[in-house]
Parts: C-alpha cells; sequence; structure tokens
C-alpha cells in the first residue's frame, strides 16, 4: 500500500471518531432499544434540563456541570436559569446539587443515589434510556417494582405517573442440560399514566439527551474542532507532497 492510501485511510478512519455520537450502551440485552439522542438538538436538551430537574435533582446531583454552562449552551439567560432550573442554588456559577442529603439516602435506599453527572458516558445512552423504561411491578421487591435492565434495584419508579405501571413477560424454557432459560417477551400495561407510550418516549428519550449533554458539555465544540484538524491535515498533506514532487522533481 503506497503512503498516501495509508494516510487516506487514516483520514477515513478519523473522520469516522469525528463524526460518530459515542454514546454506545453500557449493558443489557437483546431487549435493548437505541435511545436515538441528539445532542445537537438545543429544544430537546431544554425540555430535558426541565426532567431533570422536576424528577431528578431531588434525590440525584449533577456535581461536574454548572448552571452557566448549561445556560449557554441551552441559550437560556440568567433569569430564565434562575427562574425554571435553579431550584436550590443562588449562583449561576453553582454545579447542581441534590436537595436530599446523603445519609437520608443511604438510609431510605440502602445506598446514596449516584451522581448523574457522567452517568451517559460510563454506561451510554442507550441503557440510560432503557432503565427508564425499563420497570415493571414485582412483589418481591421492597419498592414494589424492579428493572428489566438493573435487576434489584433500589431505585423507586420515580415517573410512574407518567408511564403508569407494567407487568414484565418472561418465557422460560428447559435446555438439554436442564438449565433453564429465561427470555424477555415483553411488557404489559397495568395501569395508565398520564402521558401515551409515544409521550412517554419522548420525555425519557429528552431526558437522556440532557444526561449525554452533562457529559460531555463540550461534544460540541470538539467535534466542530475536529473537523477543521482533518481539513488541516489534509490540505497540508496535499501542500507538502506537491512541495516534495517540486524539490525533488530533477533528482
Amino acid at each position: 500500500m503506497t503512503k498516501l492510501k495509508k494516510f487516506a485511510s487514516l483520514m477515513a478512519l478519523g473522520a469516522c471518531f469525528v463524526t460518530t455520537q459515542g454514546y454506545a450502551a453500557g449493558g443489557g440485552g437483546s431487549h435493548m432499544k437505541p435511545a436515538g439522542i441528539d445532542p445537537d438538538n438545543v429544544a430537546s436538551l431544554q425540555r430535558g434540563a426541565r426532567n431533570f430537574m422536576n424528577y431528578c435533582s431531588g434525590c440525584h446531583s449533577a456535581q461536574y456541570v454548572r448552571y452557566n454552562t448549561i445556560g449557554k449552551t441551552l441559550n437560556l439567560s440568567e433569569e430564565q436559569l434562575m427562574d425554571n432550573l435553579m431550584f436550590n442554588a443562588d449562583k449561576t456559577f453553582e454545579t447542581i446539587q441534590t436537595a436530599m442529603p446523603a445519609a437520608d439516602g443511604a438510609r431510605w435506599y440502602g445506598k446514596t443515589p449516584p451522581d448523574l453527572s457522567l452517568m451517559a458516558r460510563a454506561r451510554g445512552a442507550d441503557y440510560v434510556y432503557n432503565f427508564l423504561k425499563g420497570f415493571y411491578v414485582s412483589e418481591a421487591s421492597p419498592t414494589g417494582v424492579d428493572n428489566l435492565v438493573l435487576a434489584g434495584t433500589s431505585m423507586p419508579h420515580v415517573l410512574w405517573e407518567l408511564q403508569g405501571y407494567q407487568a414484565v413477560n418472561f418465557d422460560k424454557h428447559e435446555n438439554e442440560d436442564g438449565s433453564v432459560t429465561t427470555t424477555f417477551e415483553g411488557f404489559e400495561q397495568l395501569s395508565a399514566g398520564s402521558m401515551d407510550a409515544e409521550e412517554y418516549d419522548d420525555f425519557v428519550r429528552d431526558t437522556v439527551n440532557f444526561l449525554a449533554y452533562i457529559a460531555e458539555p463540550i461534544r460540541s465544540e470538539r467535534r466542530k474542532l475536529g473537523v477543521w484538524v482533518i481539513m488541516f491535515l489534509i490540505f497540508f498533506f496535499i501542500l507538502s507532497t506537491q512541495l516534495k514532487k517540486q524539490i525533488w522533481k530533477d533528482v
């Protein structure tokens, strides 16, 4: 392979890294569905920020992102931040802190609810999306619900008023070696919530989109810079190749 072909291959590989979204699922099986998020959709991020502050920040912090950073990306003024998002903070340079004392969270749920700043990067957006949609009624759970993605979770279904309650259907069959294989067959709606299935999907998707954004607030700027870097390298390669030909043409 010539040097030109090798360089072209490297450029193509680099372009793939620049344009790939980069929020792969962190776990789960064949039932995992793609979140389909778009961290460049400002309207979705605004709705996700609203959802997070209203339904998540009571128990979960996001201590690695500041309100003024969110306001800049989401096109929100300082007044809009303070009126709509800053429920337990006074200054826009503060980070998102939970209203729940850590000791109380550990006592009530068995462990302190985790900070969500990097959750979408640690587990993947698909994982978080399916987790928020994966609660089902379980009499064996102290909270009355379990989760398809994270079995035995101590988190209650805080979005039950929106989604309603659902049961899960498993298919169990015995293998030739005597072991039992359990297969997820789907959910069955037991009671309706205030949202239908499509509305709840949009609600969760916006929330996960916001979580993916706060996990890497500079993502959009990094991608734009990466494109310019690739373009510069291609231009510099062409320029240097032509310069080499010009210098060595008489040799």
